[in-house]
């Protein structure tokens, strides 16, 4: 009995433990990541007390958790490492690079002791012993020699406390005419802290009245700084005696800390003299929503509101931020659960598609209104399950400063990184994906872009070089850029290997763009060496194949003697999009909306006096199409009037010409099973309301497609022409 009784007790105590690893598995890793970011901040600025801090919060962190895990040997080395580092802390020892390396080092060992518990990956214990008989040597030696933090470098200078201002920003009719533009101001204002900006319209006239040369809008602007009024005032140093501006100070750091809610709707739009207070009165009064109210009886203009409203959401995210991490505002979800959840909205919207057809079948107004009621409630459920796997990209940024700076050291380079557009947010999946791409086109940067210190210098140029990466939204998708200062492409060797490896004749001349792009081909590599960085042609087609699984494209630019700019568009989201539904013979096909500009018609007049060559003039510009109907090699007769639906993908306008467009429509995407993950040009399909499957074109895929079949039918062309594609299909 009393051994059952003490078994028991034990499978009671290893299950308790079990779950505590599991609960603390992503929180271990995530302080792992911040120990790496501290320590690489805390190199740049030796002297930093509040980077010495977090350095050492971290480990404290790990060794108190991982021994609540029973992590014993990870607590150990910690523990020691704790000891070491308290003395830097303390100002007794000062922060040397041979430090850095070494804690470094031991970051790296600790997420070795990590992996062996949660991957079930191998650690060598001995490198924990050798780190530690490092570092006390290292000790011994400052000790000896008296190396403490000097005088004066212990603490930072004293930063200006984070505020929020409310700005509203009126330049004068004339300004146009004084040859100001407001939009260089808003993005001057845009660099020295969080921004947010919205465009007032309510004083444009009606077109018979307008000045077209006259500046009839103005604009509220919310920004965050450290920086100060007068870094704000500096801005606006342009402006005329006409312009009128206005800043105030809404919200700082240390004020109000404790409160995450912000003033109301209401309170805002009296304070900025947008609303009377009578006028809020009778919207408080009413039964609806204060904003909707305002709105629908005219009272406010809708952009004053949502100025209103971006506000109220700006303040709290700042105040979020300040207040840090806190276990009762936010929950740990497992990527299993999110992607359960996306999937059943998925499913959600697909059956409210079907439950709108067939209402809108019936004809009954009953049935009707709770389908637009069924529809507005699943775009916003499908909006905040949206938004739960988007991310900030500054996570991935963060990852590549320690690649950075170990391939330099391991190089001999002297290379800096910096980034921009951090908290601009992706899909979780597409985040967890292009980490190996953005990998590879670093190494890549590092290993044959940025030149040799003394090249540098012998070439006009810093010593060091720049590494910038940088993200942004543009519409659906997101652009991020990896940008060097560096040597740039060498046209003639890559001309070279090309020929070389037969990726091209010897008498072609292709464009810069062209040739640039051998570059993705697998296999391709002008390195006259094997190196552990480069040198086997395996890397860059790595990237190419992921982009394109992610349904991106890759754009290069590069200038020798300049740098080189690589650029990537990722959609915002794998799992739903917004598409244009069009039919070809009664086939559905969907095209994602982002890369559609417009829709023209095709008459057999306009064919024929193109003398069959697959273009169209659209406002005095030709735009090449592609017959989707021939290429796709469907029989029998098109319409007398067909459709050509203009996009534009990798700077190229390009027509697709379709029977009938129908119009948006919110589309779900499904994978086409292992036997048609290949297929050229598609990309995945949908479910329509009716049950009909629509196949989702993949617009770049297509138009590159077709430009590998011109070429091939002229292979005697030296060079490509979008504008030359025929009836050739």
């Amino acid at each position: 009995m009393d051994n059952n009784l003490k078994h028991g007790h034990d499978d009671s105590a290893e299950t308790i433990v079990k779950e505590l690893r599991t609960t603390f598995r992503e929180e271990a890793y995530e302080l792992l990541a911040e120990l790496e970011y501290a320590l690489l901040e805390l190199e740049k600025t030796p002297g930093d007390k509040e980077q010495i801090g977090r350095v050492f919060r971290a480990m404290h962190t790990i060794k108190g958790s991982g021994g609540v895990c029973e992590f014993h040997d990870i607590v150990a080395f910690t523990h020691e490492l704790e000891t070491i580092l308290d003395k830097v802390r303390n100002g007794k020892v000062a922060v040397t690079k041979e430090i850095i390396n070494l804690t470094l080092s031991a970051r790296d060992q600790i997420k070795a002791l990590f992996n062996r518990y949660y991957r079930g990956a191998s650690a060598d214990d001995a490198k924990t012993r050798e780190i530690l008989t490092s570092f006390k040597k290292l000790l011994h030696k400052t000790e000896e020699h008296g190396a403490t933090v000097p005088e004066g470098t212990q603490q930072k200078e004293p930063q200006i406390r984070c505020k929020t201002y409310r700005i509203r920003f009126c330049p004068g009719a004339a300004v146009f005419l004084q040859g100001t533009n407001p939009v260089n101001v808003l993005n001057e204002l845009r660099k020295i802290g969080t921004c947010k900006v919205v465009a007032q319209t309510d004083a444009i006239p009606y077109l018979e009245n307008l000045d077209p040369q006259a500046c009839h809008i103005y604009w509220d602007i919310i920004v965050t700084t450290s920086r100060g009024m007068n870094a704000i005032r500096d801005v606006f140093s342009i402006l005329k005696d006409n312009d009128e501006l206005k800043i105030e100070v809404i919200d700082e750091a240390g004020h109000l800390d404790d409160e995450i809610t912000y003033k109301k709707l209401g309170e805002i739009l009296l304070e900025r003299g947008d609303l009377a207070p009578d006028d809020l009165q009778k919207a408080l009064k009413s039964k609806k929503r204060v904003g909707d109210f305002l709105i629908e009886t005219g009272v406010v203009p809708g952009t004053k509101v949502e100025s209103a409203l971006i506000e109220q959401q700006h303040v709290r995210e700042m105040r979020e931020q300040r207040q840090g991490f806190d276990p009762l505002l936010s929950l740990r979800v497992s990527t299993g659960k999110l992607d359960s959840l996306v999937n059943l909205v998925g499913e959600l919207v697909t059956v409210q598609a079907r439950l709108s057809q067939t209402a809108l079948v019936s004809g009954m107004t009953e049935l009707l209104l709770i389908a637009e009621e069924v529809e507005r409630l699943t775009g916003s459920l499908r909006e905040s399950a949206m938004n739960i796997r988007m991310l900030p990209i500054g996570t991935t940024f963060s990852k590549f400063k320690r690649l950075v700076r170990d391939l330099s050291v391991g190089l001999g380079k002297e290379i800096e990184m910096t980034a921009d557009g951090a908290e601009t947010e992706l899909d979780k999946t597409v985040i967890e994906r292009l980490g190996d791409p953005l990998i590879h086109i670093i190494r890549n940067s590092i290993s044959h872009g940025i030149e040799q210190p003394e090249a540098r210098e012998a070439a006009g140029k810093p010593r060091k070089g720049a590494i910038h990466l940088s993200a942004l939204h543009s519409g659906a998708h997101v652009l991020i850029q990896v940008r060097d200062d560096g040597a740039g492409l060498d046209r003639d060797a890559i001309r070279t290997k090309a020929v070389e490896k037969g990726f091209l004749q010897p008498d072609a001349t292709p464009t810069d763009r062209e040739l640039f792009s051998l570059i993705f081909a697998p296999g391709f590599s002008t390195a006259k060496t094997v190196t552990d960085v480069s040198g086997r042609g395996v890397g860059l087609d790595v990237v190419k194949k992921t982009i394109d699984a992610l349904r991106g494209s890759i754009t290069l630019t590069s200038q020798r003697g300049m740098g080189t700019t690589i650029t990537l568009r990722l959609p915002l989201t794998l799992a739903i999009i917004d598409g244009l539904l069009v039919t070809i013979d009664k086939q559905y096909y969907v095209m994602p909306l982002s890369f559609v500009h417009e829709c023209v018609e095709l008459t057999a007049g306009d064919k024929k006096g193109n003398h069959g060559r697959h273009i169209a003039s659209v406002r005095g510009e030709i735009v090449p199409y592609i017959h989707l109907r021939e290429q796709f090699r469907i029989e029998g007769d098109p319409p007398a009037i067909e459709q050509i639906v203009i996009t534009e993908t990798d700077g190229k306008r390009v027509g697709f010409v379709v029977d009938i467009v129908i119009g948006g429509h919110q589309t779900v995407i499904k994978n086409l099973g292992t036997y048609y993950q290949y297929v050229e040009g598609i990309s995945g399909a949908t479910i329509l309301g009716d049950g009909t499957v629509a196949l989702i074109l993949d617009v770049p895929k297509l138009v590159r497609a077709v430009e590998k079949e011109e070429v091939h039918i002229a292979a005697n062309m030296s060079q490509w022409d979008l504008t030359s594609l025929s009836g050739s299909g």
